[in-house]
């Protein structure tokens, strides 16, 4: 039995080559969470083209324990963060995910990778951060919920 421990980036435009208050944030949740015999997934591109992804950068901050970890330097989005749980889940065979992310993204992000791991017979847990949430990305969250339903099928359909 493998559990995937699944770290979601976050970045804004004024992140450069260290990690982000709030991707720090997820870090220091997950490493509680995590054991040694995890697989841990960071996910996360390079707003910036020549600083270091989120994935990289998370990795390279990672103090907790692990089996192993995984990088995926792709997942610009949830949506993407999605995709790369569900791939990386079917590949290490994982029984359960905990996807770690903050608590005002953890709905969106828990019904967009529940669709990546459809069909899958995964589980499906959530661990939350509880750094604030600022009014901006609250309303942001708010919008990006019109387009979930959508976000939801490419995700299912995306193995």
């Amino acid at each position: 039995m493998t559990r995937l421990v699944a770290v979601l980036g976050y970045s804004d435009s004024r992140t450069g080559a260290e990690l982000h208050p709030v991707c720090e944030a997820r870090v220091v949740r997950a490493a509680e969470e995590a054991t040694a015999d995890d697989v841990v997934l960071f996910s996360g591109w390079a707003r910036n083209g020549r600083a270091p992804s989120e994935a990289d950068l998370m990795a390279a901050s990672w103090s907790g324990a692990k089996r192993w970890h995984l990088v995926d330097r792709r997942a610009r989005t949830t949506l993407g963060n999605a995709i790369s749980v569900g791939q990386a889940a079917r590949r290490v065979e994982a029984t359960e995910v905990l996807l770690v992310t903050s608590s005002w993204h953890a709905r969106r992000a828990s019904v967009l990778v529940r669709a990546a791991l459809l069909g899958s017979g995964t589980t499906l847990r959530v661990a939350a951060t509880a750094h604030g949430t600022a009014p901006a990305r609250r309303l942001r969250e708010l919008a990006a919920w019109t387009v979930v339903p959508v976000l939801a099928l490419v995700a299912a359909r995306t193995r």
